[in-house]
């Protein structure tokens, strides 16, 4: 009988000992919380990206374009006779989603779209006298957009150099994947 108390006591130290190792331990730190919308940068940029479009809305309205025509023509403002590809390129958007784009405004009389001659591969967009008298209107809508901001000028540009910047990483890192 002796033996069996023995062993019992044996095991109740041994059960006290590892329960104070247990207690001494930090405790499981609690579940994180998931992340709430606020909290995800993607809609940060989406949803700026969004106020951004309704401070450029009344005067888009009145030019009669839309945000995508508008930065295709500020882009042909800077270069004028690039190539789909290379206009492509510049915005971020796919010869799919640019093509139609060009084509409504060939259509509205603000550029034109031209095989190149040495090159047949290529299509050629040009501004019409039309497209370019549009520029000393829409350059306003900067300053419009500074304003509505509240940034000074230096934070405003240290705001777009750290998109850019973000811009460029994505990419590498969308480039990097297999």
């Amino acid at each position: 009988m002796g033996g069996h108390w023995g062993r019992l006591s044996g095991f109740s130290g041994r059960l006290r000992r590892e329960n104070m190792a247990v207690s001494s331990k930090k405790p499981a730190p609690a579940p994180e919380t998931p992340p709430k919308l606020d909290d995800f940068l993607c809609f940060a940029i989406y949803s700026t990206n969004l106020a951004v479009n309704r401070v450029y809305k009344p005067l888009l309205d009145q030019l009669g374009l839309t945000y995508p025509q508008y930065i295709v023509l500020i882009a042909l403002y800077d270069e004028d006779d690039q190539t789909v590809g290379g206009l492509g390129d510049k915005l971020f958007l796919d010869s799919s989603t640019l093509t139609p784009l060009l084509k409504r405004m060939e259509a509205l009389g603000h550029l034109t779209r031209q095989r190149d001659p040495q090159d047949e591969r290529q299509v050629r967009i040009r501004l019409t006298p039309q497209g370019a008298s549009l520029r000393e209107k829409g350059v306003m809508s900067r300053s419009s957009l500074l304003d509505a901001t509240n940034l000074s000028p230096a934070e405003y540009q240290q705001l777009r150099e750290q998109l850019v910047t973000l811009r460029a990483h994505l990419s590498d890192a969308m480039r990097a994947k297999p």
